[in-house]
This record gives structure tokens, C-alpha cells and sequence, in this order.
């Protein structure tokens, strides 16, 4: 019997949405047939998919999900149907609320890999959105309630839906001078006005949002988000690879579609927390586009002059050593030795964890490493 527990049970998620990845439509009923604890755990998982996204999981006959305990063969052939057959919803490989979402999100126009993940944060988003049915004024982060944080997503996305000229779902408030779709984050707002420009931007769009209701407010950011994921530069890498200049940041516009999806998994994360509920991240490979981005944007924020360390960002799963870079300095000799889990950067990156708090491992320095966790968290806005 296979005993790799750990590694079942970060699986039972994808099979209870039918998403296993090839590999694991052996291992992963063989193990259930043999393990009470996972299949337990397996049963779980498939009753908040139920929840979640009603009839269109099909029951399982057992806890452990295999309808011919004796012969594994067949019950490995049956995972395989279940699988084909729930693929088409279930898209990518994620965790919990997140997997369940990916069999409620609506049909959309196929989308390049640098689209990828903001479709996948959207689709987290849209599943986590019934759980706030009369909720909405719980407290999240900031001064926010739940209503004003997704009113706060609206805002977010406008800048870039500005850029591909996407029209604005909040018109900017009569008299005040203010350009509308977020535009104070774009070229025109300057290195050094961005922040004070989308600030108050996004003041408005709350205020705007919470005379309106929840419902209203829902409409509006899944429209703009479905507007993005429709936008030519999401399917053509071609014209994603176009600079523009947003939230202070110039990068091509590919890359502001994987800034709009760490920002809507982050808030996710957020309004999960205020619910008491576990918001997976993103799917890993979604996960690592968005670490290998930070890190770069987090090496031009330290510049050559900082104190080089070695940094190490650690994969959560499958035991792997992780990716490294040498940040600061290219022509001295490294002074520090820093590692962190790759959750936890991206988190800290969002301003979710200070950088004395985020766990990590350092040796050498710890002033030069101190230093990289406090730029990291400099990044983070809102």
C-alpha cells in the first residue's frame, strides 16, 4: 500500500473535482482503497465540492472513491472516465475552495498562459462569492468590509482595463477632476504620483460601490473581469508583450495580467480569513510564474548597490529544493544566505505578513537579510 500520506492528501482536492494529473489516477484510489484517515479526508473534500458547485460532481459509492475495491485496474479506469468527463469544468489543478471553482466558472474565450492565472484567481473568487450571502459587512483588512474589498478589486482592475481600452464600470465622481478606469494609475500619473492618484481612485469606487448593493457590485467586477479575460492582448502574446506603465510599475502587459492575479488571489485569501475559511494559493505552476515576477521586481527595487544574498524562494510540495538568485550587488562576494517558502514570499510580497514575522531560514548577515524581507514587503499596496 502506498503510505505517502502527505503527498495523497495535497492530491485529494484535484480528485474530488476529478483533476488528477496523469500520474496520480494510480495512486491516488489505491491508496484510498487501503487508508481510512485519507479516505476520510478524500470524503471531505468531495462534500465541499457538492456544496460548492451542486449535482455536477458525481457521488462517489465509498469513502474511498473506488466502486470495485478489488480490482484496481478498473477502478483506475473509472477514475480516469470521472476524470475526462469533469475536466472540461474543472481546468487547472488547484486546492480546495479554489478547485471547487473551477467547475462553477463560466465558458470564456480560451486564454494565453500569461492570462492564466488571473482567469484561475477570478474562477477562486467567483466560488468564494455565495459564502458571503449576507455577510458582507464582516471586517476584512484595512478598514474594509467585504463589500468594500471587492469594490476595491474593481478599482484595481481598471487601470489595465483602461490600457486595452475597456471601458469603466465607475464613472469618475462629477466636478472633481479625477479621470475615470483607474487611469491615475496609468502612464499619465507619473513615477511619483501613481499612489496618491489610485488612492483616491479607489476611495471613490468604494464609495461609489457601497451605495449600491453587494449584488450590483458583483455584477460589475465580474464583468470587468470577464472584459479583461476577453481582451485580445489575453490570448495573444504578441500584443501582451506591449509595455505600459501601471501602478508606478512599466512592464509588458503580460506581465500586469500576472499582477492582477496575485492581487485578486490575495484579497481571496483575505475574504477567506474573514469567513474562517482556507483559501488555497495558486496552482503551482501558476504560483511559480507569479514568485519568478516578484523576485525580479523585488531585485530592481534592491538595485546593484544593496548587500548581495542568496535567496532561495522553497517550493511548498513535492520536496523540491526550490529556485535561487543572487540579489543586490553582482561583483561582491554574497553576504547572506536567505530562504523562504514560496507562500509565505508572496504573501509578504502582499503585504500580508511584516518582514519580521514571515518565517524563513538565514544565515551570514542579517542585516543584508533583513533588508531584502523589508523591500519585499515595500511592494505591497492596499
Amino acid at each position: 500500500m502506498d503510505t505517502d500520506h502527505d503527498g495523497v492528501r495535497a492530491s485529494l482536492a484535484a480528485w474530488a473535482v476529478g483533476a488528477l494529473e496523469p500520474g496520480e489516477r494510480r495512486t491516488v484510489p489505491r491508496h484510498l482503497a487501503g487508508c481510512d484517515a485519507c479516505a476520510a479526508e478524500a470524503e471531505r473534500f468531495t462534500e465541499l465540492v457538492r456544496l460548492l458547485d451542486g449535482p455536477a460532481v458525481p457521488p462517489r459509492r465509498d469513502g474511498r472513491g473506488n466502486p470495485d475495491d478489488t480490482a484496481v485496474d478498473a477502478a483506475d479506469t473509472a477514475v480516469a472516465d470521472d476524470t475526462a468527463a469533469v475536466a472540461d469544468r474543472a481546468g487547472d489543478h488547484a486546492d480546495g475552495v479554489l478547485a471547487a471553482a473551477l467547475g462553477l466558472r463560466p465558458r470564456t474565450p480560451p486564454v494565453a498562459p500569461h492570462a492564466a492565472p488571473y482567469a484561475a484567481a477570478v474562477a477562486g473568487l467567483r466560488a468564494l462569492l455565495p459564502e458571503l450571502a449576507g455577510r458582507w459587512t464582516v471586517p476584512v483588512v484595512h478598514t474594509w468590509t467585504a463589500h468594500a474589498t471587492l469594490a476595491h478589486l474593481l478599482a484595481a482592475d481598471e487601470p489595465l482595463a483602461a490600457v486595452l481600452g475597456i471601458a469603466p464600470r465607475v464613472p469618475a465622481p462629477h466636478g472633481n477632476g479625477r479621470k475615470g478606469a483607474g487611469q491615475g494609475g496609468g502612464e499619465g500619473a507619473g513615477a511619483a504620483g501613481w499612489a496618491d492618484a489610485w488612492n483616491a481612485r479607489t476611495a471613490d469606487v468604494i464609495a461609489h460601490e457601497l451605495a449600491r448593493t453587494p449584488e450590483q457590485t458583483v455584477a460589475a467586477w465580474a464583468a470587468q473581469a470577464d472584459a479583461l479575460l476577453a481582451a485580445p492582448e489575453a490570448r495573444d502574446t504578441g500584443r501582451a508583450a506591449a509595455p505600459a506603465t501601471l501602478m508606478g510599475m512599466r512592464l509588458p502587459v503580460a506581465e500586469h495580467y500576472l499582477v492582477r492575479a496575485f492581487e485578486v488571489w490575495i484579497h481571496t485569501d483575505d475574504l477567506g480569513r474573514a469567513l474562517g475559511l482556507a483559501v488555497p494559493p495558486p496552482p503551482e505552476e501558476h504560483l511559480w510564474t507569479l514568485v519568478r515576477l516578484a523576485v525580479r521586481i523585488l531585485g530592481g527595487a534592491l538595485g546593484p548597490a544593496s548587500p548581495p544574498v542568496l535567496f532561495t524562494v522553497a517550493r511548498s510540495a513535492g520536496g523540491e529544493a526550490g529556485d535561487q538568485w543572487v540579489l543586490g550587488a553582482e561583483d561582491k562576494p554574497v553576504r547572506a544566505e536567505l530562504v523562504v517558502d514560496a507562500v509565505d514570499f508572496c504573501l509578504l510580497v502582499g503585504g500580508r505578513y511584516p518582514p519580521d514575522a514571515i518565517p524563513r531560514t538565514a544565515v551570514g548577515d542579517e542585516t543584508a537579510a533583513r533588508h531584502v524581507l523589508a523591500t519585499a514587503a515595500s511592494l505591497a499596496w492596499l
